[in-house]
């Protein structure tokens, strides 16, 4: 955490003011004041452990608030304010279960009709079985290409994609990158052929069995049908005996929306003592799902976030811009945060220069992405020397973050 928060600073800071030959010394200064006084843990402690899983428009979102308004104001900003947007309000409404029932073939040595748990999870945003509940054989699926090949066998039955992480992919982000669309489009890519309801392997390459939730997106032109993530080993088992016999879901969840809520970005600054009126925006994003306390998606980022800014603090640093550091509403789930940051930027005119988020987990840094023009990049990648003793030896080309980028979309900020 303290390795990751000081290259977060450095890369920022070498983006403000420093050249190549006279940075050395306050880079070492940053690197000693965060090493051996960097609050990143003790705040991200205290937001997972005393508050939880933050899932937006929750009592714990709302406790979040708080939180990051407090901490901010705790690590010296010069102003602190909350900018409130409407965010959905999303719940699970009670716990999600799916129950595997199968007739075994000649292979198995089990008896008929033999019922198992299997453990999901309702994704975010998805509608509700209803306590009836939805009971129908499941047909497995390998990709988008094999739905569309079985589609005339989809109607009615839970399609069950189980796509998996590319064990080829160096970077697992890259594999989730691959994989996600099966959970964000898939309900509704099922949706169009029939389908009661959807079953989707977890975006994880882990050992486990803990299913991920994450967000779907429905086409509001097709039937919103129920989804949940199944865990890994699950998803080889229901794999495995699909292809011996025919098996059964029976899936309960409870996920529905109630009414669009308030809910606030929680925003600190630092003045500009040349440039008041040009922005630098520093963030991660305060929400996160509600089985988990959020640790690394995205506690690390906001933590981080708020790192720069006491290292700053404590340094007696002044910047030349204006810098602000922001805790976006509303990631996982609607990117309210993020758009509403955008458009109040858009209506006063203001004039943003760059954006750096943080949410890619907290473990030791090795790069960072960047999306900007390619003579933008080149000089970004011009400050790799300043990264290399911090453990950070790469500057890819695009990217940069969710809720930063309808910032850059609609201001063209880097």
């Amino acid at each position: 955490m303290r390795k990751l928060a000081l290259s977060f600073c450095i890369l920022f800071m070498s983006s403000l003011c420093f050249s190549q030959t006279d940075d050395s010394l306050m880079i070492r200064r940053i690197a000693d004041e965060i090493l051996l006084n960097g609050k990143a843990y003790d705040n991200l402690h205290d937001l997972t452990k005393n508050i939880g899983g933050r899932l937006t428009a929750s009592p714990g979102f709302y406790k979040a608030i708080k939180w990051g308004m407090k901490t901010i104001q705790q690590s010296g900003a010069d102003k602190t304010w909350l900018q409130e947007c409407m965010v959905p309000h999303w719940v699970r409404g009670g716990k999600d279960q799916a129950f595997a029932s199968f007739n075994p073939g000649e292979k198995m040595k089990i008896n008929k009709g033999t019922m198992r748990n299997v453990d999901v999870i309702a994704l975010g945003n998805s509608m509700g079985t209803g306590p009836k509940g939805v009971k129908a054989d499941v047909i497995e699926v390998a990709s988008f290409d094999d739905l569309e090949n079985k589609k005339d066998l989809i109607k009615g039955k839970i399609v069950f994609y189980n796509y998996k992480f590319n064990p080829t992919f160096i970077n697992t982000f890259q594999a989730y990158v691959d994989a996600v669309p099966y959970r964000g489009n898939g309900p509704s890519r099922a949706a169009k052929y029939g389908a009661a309801a959807v079953i989707v392997r977890s975006m994880s390459h882990s050992t486990d069995n803990n299913p991920h939730t994450g967000s779907l997106r429905y086409d509001t032109t097709l039937p919103e049908i129920p989804a949940v993530a199944i865990g890994l080993k699950d998803a080889d088992w229901l794999s495995g005996q699909l292809k011996m016999t025919t098996v059964g879901i029976s899936l309960y969840t409870n996920g529905h929306f109630l009414p669009d809520t308030v809910g606030d970005n929680v925003i600190g600054e630092l003045a500009g003592s040349e440039f008041p009126d040009q922005y630098i925006t520093v963030g991660g994003h305060l929400d996160s799902w509600d089985p988990a306390e959020g640790a690394n998606d995205d506690g690390s980022g906001v933590v981080q976030t708020i790192e720069i800014l006491r290292t700053f603090k404590a340094l007696g640093y002044k910047p030349k811009h204006t810098i602000r550091f922001v805790l976006f509403a509303n990631e996982e789930n609607g990117l309210r945060g993020g758009t509403k940051y955008a458009e109040q930027a858009k209506e006063k005119n203001e004039k943003h220069i760059f954006a750096l988020e943080s949410d890619a987990g907290s473990f030791t840094p090795r790069e960072f992405n960047f999306g900007g023009t390619p003579e933008q990049l080149q000089k970004v990648r011009s400050w790799i020397p300043l990264l290399l003793p911090y453990g950070v030896y790469q500057i890819n080309d695009g990217g940069g973050g969710a809720d930063v980028s309808p910032l850059k979309t609609n201001l063209n900020t880097p």
